[in-house]
């Protein structure tokens, strides 16, 4: 079986794949994990808002482009910097030798309990269940001779009833 990072694993485990700078990360509640440098300061907590894909013992729910109402929140554990990346740029008979290196910086991170809340099916039969579309407003009823009529008449009888 081929497995990748970013397909769920098999065991039916609770697992997510959230967006992170441009990069996608698969996570798990109690993973550790190391994003590009984020603007939070160690001990505080952070919410990624755009989950692609939700798999949940034996159902996995994707979003189109994200999944609605569902935030996973991460621990900031550090600010680290990763591993020193060398650069060698070399022309042969040119005296062209360039060396740079380069260091990223990271956050560490340690995901928190996440997952949808399991309805019951009492819950489930006093919810109605919304209708697709937005909800239309009631339409304008034409006036005719009669209803105006009877409108006036309302009125000049609740305008006396005022002034006794």
């Amino acid at each position: 079986m081929v497995e990748c990072f970013a397909v769920p694993k098999p065991d039916q485990s609770l697992s997510a794949v959230v967006v992170s700078g441009g990069k996608q990360y698969r996570v798990a509640p109690g993973d550790r994990v190391l994003v590009d440098r984020l603007a939070a300061e160690p001990g505080s907590s952070v919410k990624f808002g755009r989950v692609l894909l939700l798999h949940e013992s034996d159902t996995i729910e994707v979003g189109a482009p994200g999944i609605d109402g569902l935030e996973i929140e991460a621990k900031v554990l550090a600010h680290r910097r990763g591993p020193r990346i060398e650069v060698l740029r070399y022309k042969s008979k040119k005296r062209v030798r360039v060396h740079r290196g380069a260091r990223a910086d990271l956050t560490a991170l340690e995901i928190m309990p996440f997952g949808r809340k399991q309805k019951d099916e009492s819950d489930e039969d006093a919810e109605e269940t919304p209708k697709k579309g937005a909800a239309r407003k009631p339409r304008a009823t034409k006036e005719t001779k009669d209803t105006k009529e009877a409108k006036a008449s309302k009125d000049t009888k609740a305008s006396k009833a005022a002034k006794k």
